[in-house]
């Protein structure tokens, strides 16, 4: 099941730019191990549930999973061989903005290994440069 907002105020917003690296959502806050972005881009909803669906298969739903990222931006597109003008597309699909350092898994619940190799195979299917990271323990 693709995510997307139930509703939104406006059905249409404009694309934006992406630039600096992540300050919220940077740091591994709920689980043990996460996933971090390393460079900017649009994840769609698609991306996200197919490392979802990756990683849950690897764990054997074992431990508990957050998806840290939600897509909640609009992506709109002209459909194929129409002329310039007449407007703005209608919505395609929906994306996130993910910024360099942004987390966009946590784990929690396996063994240090198995999360390793499960958060490996999620960056695998996300078309962006991504790191293994660990909590950092606080004193």
């Amino acid at each position: 099941m693709a995510l997307s907002p139930k509703r939104v105020k406006y059905r249409k917003v404009q694309r934006g730019r992406v630039k600096g690296d992540a300050t919220r959502c940077n740091a591994v806050d709920f689980g043990a191990y996460a996933l971090v972005c390393l460079e900017p881009f649009w994840l769609t909803s698609r991306q996200i549930e197919a490392a979802r669906v990756a990683l849950n298969r690897r764990i054997k739903r074992g431990g508990k999973l957050w998806i840290r990222v939600f897509p909640d931006k609009p992506y709109s597109k002209k459909p194929a061989e129409t002329r310039m003008g007449k407007g703005k597309g209608s919505p395609e699909y929906w994306v996130a903005v993910v910024k360099p350092g942004t987390v966009l898994f946590e784990l929690m619940g396996v063994e240090r290994a198995l999360a390793e190799q499960a958060m490996l195979l999620a960056g695998s299917k996300l078309p962006i440069k991504t790191r293994f990271a660990e909590r950092v323990q606080e004193i």
